[in-house]
């Protein structure tokens, strides 16, 4: 089993996702349906539905409800994501522009809330306490994790035990979610969700950290996002915060202005620094110790082509190049 045979081992699953997705995104208003579809089919991984379906399959779950689940994951995502492009301006995103770009602040904020408040609707339509009290627990932790970053932002003081809370609540938390859920919908016992879920949390930790990783030695025509956008943003990531660590004093005080400022002017000065003091590859071997961990813990779920999949997902989390 390679990442390459994944989209033939989902592809039945993964289009009903679809179907459900696009069933559920209709509005009689016009201009919802208009920026969700744009958002929704502008070509994400989909590894959070993805992932509900493999942790259910994995358990051998041969029902229906994981397509729904795994829609509302997509439903919560997106509805992030409309948001954060908002609070950060971005203007690009999987090599588009954004939403908010396209269609205004106003749009894309309250469609990201009709996007959440969509997935409430289909979760309680499941008619399972667990469900409900996973996503809820989930979407607002992730609420946390966008104020905490907004906090940290400008802050070139923070700790690593900071930045990487932040990851834990913003990104790993819906991760996180789509394991147990996929355990849920098997009335799996508790300590198998708790193995998928501490699953979900490690991976969606290190896809955070190779992302931040990527944004310093990525190509803006592969990731989809302009490269230097999280320093422009005044995001103090794990590369920076390594290369402050360990850089001479004037460099880690021109990466320390350049965070305070919110200023990419002398991003190519700090990609110098960036790179000559290993923080890319402190940053991959952190990555690769979440997707270890993540590994470990579906340890004692039986082997199948679903499991493999999944620990090849942990694999291609942090050698991706996009």
């Amino acid at each position: 089993m390679t990442l390459t045979l994944l989209p033939s081992l989902l592809a039945e699953d993964m289009a009903e996702v679809d179907r459900v997705i696009r069933e559920r995104l209709h509005s009689e208003v016009a201009l919802v349906r208009q920026v969700s579809e744009y958002i929704i089919h502008s070509g994400g991984k989909r590894l959070r539905p993805a992932l509900v379906v493999l942790a259910a399959r994995a358990l051998g779950y041969r029902g229906t409800h994981h397509h729904d689940m795994a829609a509302v994951v997509e439903f919560i995502h997106t509805a992030t994501l409309l948001h954060d492009d908002v609070v950060d301006a971005s203007e690009m995103r999987r090599g588009r522009d954004t939403a908010n770009a396209l269609y205004g602040n106003a749009a894309s904020v309250l469609v990201g809330d009709f996007l959440y408040s969509r997935a409430f609707q289909m979760m309680v339509a499941v008619h399972n306490m667990r469900v409900m009290e996973v996503l809820s627990d989930a979407t607002n932790v992730i609420a946390e994790g966008e104020v905490l970053q907004l906090m940290n932002c400008n802050d070139p003081d923070i700790a690593e035990a900071d930045y990487l809370r932040v990851i834990r609540y913003k990104t790993a938390k819906l991760f996180e979610a789509a394991g147990r859920l996929g355990a849920i919908v098997h009335d799996a016992p508790r300590a198998i969700e708790d193995a998928l879920g501490v699953y979900g949390m490690h991976l969606g930790t290190a896809f955070q950290l190779i992302d931040d990783v990527l944004d310093y030695s990525g190509d803006s025509g592969v990731i989809g996002k302009n490269v230097g956008d999280d320093l422009a943003e005044g995001k103090p990531t794990l590369p920076l915060l390594h290369a402050m660590r360990h850089a001479a004093e004037a460099d880690a005080e021109l990466i320390r202005a350049a965070i305070r400022a919110g200023d990419a002017t002398d991003f190519q000065r700090v990609l110098t620094i960036v790179h000559d003091t290993g923080a890319l590859e402190h940053a991959r071997r952190q990555a690769e110790a979440e997707a270890e961990a993540a590994r470990a813990a579906i340890a004692s779920i039986p082997h199948s082509q679903y499991k493999q999949a999944l620990l090849e997902l942990s694999v291609f989390a942090v050698t991706r190049e996009f």
